[in-house]
């Protein structure tokens, strides 16, 4: 099967994680701490924070920000549900954007500007499919209205931009990223006493770590704010730092790849949409496509499926999934409904090779073309 997705893990992982055991230091350590010094560098940023989720990333900065009760944060429904879940989590209300459009499919300025309220704290940005939002129009946009500006970066690791457009950036390292270690995220913030706050309360609020105190030789901490058990253990650091070393040759392959798909589609497949046809910077996460509304998604699926191909949708949206139905009626957002009717998400990794492109092209086509027909008859 070729995947959407595929880790690239091998020797080096494997002896990573061996110094880790031999040494018998499993938790939160001195290699969760060169990890964050290495990812930080990378961003351009002082300092960053590992976690053990993007999700928890989230969370934190919207924790440390003093979000809560009462508030209101603007975000895309065309996203992974634990964007909204974690304004939820704090218990402010997450209020859904549409997207600007199917050939750029972020969260619309003019429609964030619409839904804007006097109980607007914040809003989040995800860079969806690793492609970046407009840095100077949001920064203008939440300027003029007293907001933060909180990234869901989970798509996008290793751009340098990144985590640069207001109060802090929250990255994925969840086994289908750029780059993995398994389950863990990263919070970068550039005000300092914003990320002390996340650090600290990353784990339960305590004042010093395990470690920290074996160091110090002494047992004394104290606990001055609620806190979370969000750390990341050494394991997963040691994972993550080989696989920091190769992310920008990653990414790069990516790149390579999705010019190679747009080439090839834009050929056998001009029918087919591809988000994001102007030049912006990306970390190219994923390939999403978009079919023609006269054709049969799920027949296309299922011939490509026929051929070993995995396919997903990225994504369906929050605003229609149950809980958020539920919770908030009526939500309507028509591009970003129509979009996610219509995506499909074809394999892109660093692992696959030009022929493995070109035989995912030629499949679609020819499901393409007889996905038409199943559309007419369904």
């Amino acid at each position: 099967m070729l995947l959407v997705s595929s880790p690239v893990l091998g020797v080096p992982e494997k002896a990573a994680l061996a110094k880790v055991i031999d040494s018998g230091w499993l938790t939160m350590g001195e290699r969760v701490r060169a990890f964050e010094e290495a990812f930080a560098l990378m961003h351009e940023a002082e300092d960053c924070v590992a976690v053990s989720s993007c999700t928890a990333a989230l969370h934190l900065i919207l924790h440390g920000l003093g979000i809560g009760p009462g508030d209101e944060v603007l975000v895309p429904s065309l996203t992974f549900v634990a964007t909204a879940n974690a304004v939820l989590y704090v218990g402010a209300t997450p209020v859904f954007v549409d997207i600007e459009s199917a050939d750029v499919p972020l969260m619309s300025l003019k429609e964030a500007e619409a839904r804007c309220s006097p109980r607007t704290r914040a809003v989040i940005l995800v860079h969806f499919a690793g492609y970046l939002a407009d840095k100077d129009a949001w920064q203008a946009f939440a300027s003029a209205r007293g907001l933060s500006i909180i990234e869901d970066a989970a798509h996008a690791p290793g751009l340098k931009a990144v985590g640069t457009f207001g109060a802090g950036a929250a990255f994925s390292f969840y086994g289908n990223k750029n780059m993995t270690t398994a389950e863990g995220g990263a919070v970068i913030a550039r005000d300092p006493q914003l990320l002390d706050r996340i650090r600290q309360a990353r784990a339960h609020g305590m004042t010093t770590g395990t470690r920290q105190r074996l160091n110090s030789r002494t047992a004394h901490y104290d606990v001055t704010m609620l806190g979370f058990n969000y750390r990341m253990d050494e394991m997963r650091a040691a994972i993550g730092l080989v696989q920091l070393q190769n992310l920008q040759e990653w990414n790069e392959i990516r790149r390579i790849l999705v010019v190679l798909y747009r080439r090839l589609i834009a050929l056998r497949c001009p029918a087919i949409t591809i988000p994001f046809e102007e030049p912006r910077a990306s970390a190219y996460h994923i390939m999403p496509i978009l079919l023609p509304r006269y054709v049969n998604r799920q027949h296309v699926v299922d011939e490509l499926r026929a051929q070993d191909i995995q396919t997903t949708v990225h994504y369906p949206p929050v605003h229609q999934m149950t809980l958020y139905r539920e919770l908030y009626p009526g939500t309507h957002l028509p591009r970003t409904e129509d979009f996610a009717e219509r995506e499909l998400t074809i394999p892109l990794h660093p692992q696959i090779t030009a022929p493995a492109v070109e035989a995912v092209v030629d499949v679609l086509a020819t499901a393409l073309n007889s996905g038409i027909h199943a559309g007419t008859a369904a």
